[in-house]
């Protein structure tokens, strides 16, 4: 996307646009491919990060055994776009690639869950939500879906058991028709497109398990929150977002979602903001909600993403978290442990980690959508800088 105009072999594939090399390029320009609305930032104040500097790139860590690396090495192979890391409240090291900045928006893709999520989590502890109470209490319609039966709180831990498939390959899939409903993609020739995200929720009817049996990451779940979020606020979702986290956080830019036909914003994946205001967020969740002495998300519903159940967390999961679980739209590596993650396809990460005071959040583009060995990876690196920092 070079030139001015851009040469025809330059300029992105419509339907290409989020996959490897174009990627490199569109997630920290979304707004260039797709329409979006705004999450404003408000006019207030700046949550001001302090700065402490460290050196962090030299550290060395392992991954399976193979020779030793350091951080450095691990951030110029794997992809990176921005890394940033918090301790006790300051910015101990920040890096950007492949033109970025720090006023540029990026895809958070899955992160976004996890923001949506927090939304959810302050409208519980208004009474306007109920973990308890059935899906259907807030969008009667679904009774005539495979949601029918599942409660609330089922859909914040995708336990329920409802039919649908993420497979990132398959032009056919699940995820793929959430791609045509959301307007990220258009659909193939012979491939029919529901209108929007709701439209396709309506058509889910199938279920293949009881609810609450078992996990499985299912990104509809999510849109599904997010319109009883907008249902019992009668609010639209991006205002939401800016009304009860980007303002009261002092993000430092107003961010956006991606928005379908109807004007929805895609809950599941459509957020673009900047490395350090999704550092913000993470550091808002490391001090149980609070920013600047106001409870921002409500402590007992941060502390309640530990209640998450492994055994209801199995493969494929289990391969890069073996004592891993799932609760409230967070990863956790490790039932054992306090850190807990928001997490996105092409490498998008915000690791929380109350044991070591830190946040880390690095924004990639991956060539794969997942990679267990890069995100094992991911890990180590953590792993090593907590130690570190707290040496």
């Amino acid at each position: 996307m070079q030139g001015f105009p851009v040469p025809e072999k330059q300029r992105v594939p419509r339907d290409n646009w989020d996959r490897a090399p174009w990627n490199r390029w569109t997630f920290q320009n979304v707004r260039q491919i797709l329409p979006t609305t705004e999450v404003w930032r408000g006019s207030g104040p700046v949550w001001e990060l302090a700065r402490q500097p460290r050196e962090l790139g030299q550290i060395e860590f392992t991954v399976d055994d193979s020779d030793p690396a350091t951080i450095q090495d691990w951030i110029d192979s794997s992809f990176t776009d921005g890394i940033t890391v918090l301790h006790k409240g300051n910015v101990v090291f920040e890096q950007y690639h492949n033109g970025m900045t720090d006023r540029t928006l990026h895809l958070s893709q899955s992160m976004a869950k996890s923001v949506v999520a927090a939304v959810a989590g302050i409208m519980i502890d208004r009474g306007l939500l109920d973990p308890a109470a059935l899906v259907t209490t807030y969008l009667p319609e679904l009774k005539a879906t495979a949601w029918k039966g599942a409660i609330l709180q089922q859909v914040l831990d995708m336990t329920t058991g409802v039919a649908y498939t993420e497979d990132y390959e398959a032009s056919d899939s699940d995820i793929a028709i959430t791609d045509f409903a959301s307007g990220w993609k258009q659909p193939g020739p012979g491939i029919e497109s529901p209108a929007c995200v709701w439209d396709q929720i309506l058509t889910l009817t199938k279920r293949e398990r009881e609810h609450g049996a078992l996990f499985k990451y299912r990104s509809i779940e999510t849109d599904v929150l997010a319109h009883c979020l907008e249902r019992v606020t009668e609010t639209r979702l991006a205002l939401l977002v800016s009304r009860e986290l980007w303002q009261p956080l002092g993000c430092e830019e107003s961010a956006n979602f991606t928005v379908d036909p109807a004007g929805y914003a895609l809950a599941c994946g459509g957020l673009n903001a900047t490395l350090r205001d999704y550092a913000r967020f993470g550091q808002m969740l490391l001090q149980q909600g609070t920013v600047n002495d106001r409870q921002v998300v409500p402590a007992e519903w941060i502390d309640d993403i530990h209640n998450a159940d492994p055994n209801l967390f199995g493969e494929p999961y289990t391969e890069a978290a073996p004592n891993g679980a799932y609760r409230n739209q967070f990863w956790i590596e490790d039932v054992e442990r306090r850190a807990f993650m928001a997490r996105g396809v092409f490498g998008q990460l915000i690791y929380v980690d109350p044991e070591h005071q830190m946040v880390v959040v690095k924004l990639s583009t991956w060539p794969e959508f997942t990679s267990v060995p890069r995100l094992k990876s991911a890990l180590d690196a953590i792993h090593a800088i907590g130690a570190h920092l707290n040496h």
